[in-house]
């Protein structure tokens, strides 16, 4: 997901979120138009090359999260952080309910101080709005090494989609 570009020539841009479960937000941006690759896994921690069992601990600091590039010709940032906001409880610390722990904690890692202004000004926002009565806890903050998590993680949903019943977005 290095890649500045797609097979276009279009700019490609990156943002790494984080919101509870990566599984869960990474299924909300899998099918939405514009967005190019998603890859779960963990970031922020202080371990190299954590794998699951370590990061569900709790003790490394990381949390999980989603890499998504993204064309944005086609899909703006607001646009993709108006999802993150429907796909998880930003006012929660943990984010999905149920889930409890830190490596479940909200940010959005920014791969540009653009995109860090951007986020910033779009939580602003929407703490302006009166949509939420408790403060909103996503940390912004600038995106560092990522660990993409095993391969039995990557698009579990889709993997798994024969399980459920109902469609889960």
């Amino acid at each position: 997901m290095e890649n500045p570009s797609d097979e276009s020539g279009s700019a490609v841009s990156q943002i790494t979120l984080s919101g509870g479960c990566f599984w869960e937000i990474e299924a909300g941006f899998r099918d939405l138009p514009g967005i190019l690759a998603t890859v779960v896994g963990y970031t922020g921690g202080d371990v190299e090359n954590p794998d699951y069992g370590l990061v569900s601990t709790g003790t490394t600091g990381h949390v999980e999260g989603v890499r998504i590039a993204f064309d944005p010709a086609i899909i703006s940032l607001q646009a993709i952080f108006t999802r993150f906001f429907g796909l998880f409880d930003p006012t929660s610390e943990e984010g999905t309910p149920g889930v409890d722990g830190s490596q479940y904690r909200s940010f959005i890692f920014c791969h540009t101080e653009e995109d860090c202004r951007t986020a910033r000004a779009f939580i602003r926002e929407e703490e302006a709005s009166g949509k939420y009565t408790r403060p909103i806890v996503p940390v912004v903050h600038p995106a560092g090494v990522f660990w993409p998590a095993e391969d039995y993680h990557q698009q579990y949903y889709e993997k798994l989609r024969n399980r459920y019943e109902k469609p889960l977005f």
